[in-house]
């Protein structure tokens, strides 16, 4: 995501935070399809501070893949 201001389409607000799945091991993290032992990589998500709609997705390391 650039430098735009962010407006939530489902409520209108324009706060929005950014929180973390996944980390070190590789509970939580995105893997690739079949690979079962993989580590992976950790996702951030940017969301509405006010209703929780997600406004991005982001890979934190996608050479993983």
């Amino acid at each position: 995501m650039g430098n735009e201001k962010l407006v939530c389409k489902v409520c209108g607000r324009d706060t929005f935070t950014t929180g973390q799945v996944g980390g070190t091991t590789s509970q939580g993290n995105i893997r690739p399809i079949g690979a079962i032992m993989a580590v992976g990589s950790p996702l951030l998500m940017t969301f509405c501070k006010n209703c929780g709609e997600v406004a991005s997705f982001k890979v934190v390391k996608p050479e993983k893949f």
